[in-house]
């Protein structure tokens, strides 16, 4: 990182990469259990599902990529084994062990909930010490909203269906 950009951080560099690299851990899971998910999904309305889980999926990466550009920005490592992403994790990973879409749907309801909480404390945390790491959590917790309110849309679609 250059030296302005690391002096214009006002806050211990090496927490709030811990912390960043505890939202990756996040980030790779939620892709893993988003993408995994719409491969397994079974139900009604399971194209719906499908392609809105592989959407997901694909923005939950792209998050993954914004979080290891400004770790590495800070100076810091990414997570380099993901075994690691287990024990760093703050919002866990729930295998779709029932196929059927409501309890899918619910599961990845559950991590964008998580998910959102995350972002939010990371956007009380840098707000007037880091701007670039706070836009960056503005921009993927903005994500996280639209992904939770577009799994619940389909979700009570479902539950008129019955």
């Amino acid at each position: 990182m250059g030296t302005k950009g690391r002096e214009m951080v006002s806050m211990d560099v090496s927490e709030l990469i811990e912390l960043l690299n505890k939202a990756f851990a996040d980030e790779w899971l939620a892709y893993y259990q988003y993408w995994v998910g719409a491969k397994v999904v079974k139900g009604p309305m399971r194209g719906q599902v499908t392609s809105e889980l592989e959407e997901h999926a694909g923005e939950e990466l792209e998050h993954a990529q914004m979080l290891i550009e400004r770790i590495t920005q800070l100076g810091g490592t990414p997570i380099l084994n993901p075994e690691d992403w287990y024990r760093m994790t703050n919002c866990g990973y729930d295998a779709p062990t029932d196929h059927f879409v409501v309890p899918v749907l619910e599961q990845n309801i559950k991590g964008e909930q998580c998910a959102i909480e995350v972002y939010n404390k990371l956007l009380e945390i840098t707000k007037d010490k880091d701007p670039v790491t706070y836009h960056m959590a503005l921009e993927i917790l903005e994500d996280e909203v639209e992904h939770e309110e577009d799994l619940q849309a389909i979700l009570e679609d479902l539950r008129e269906r019955r």
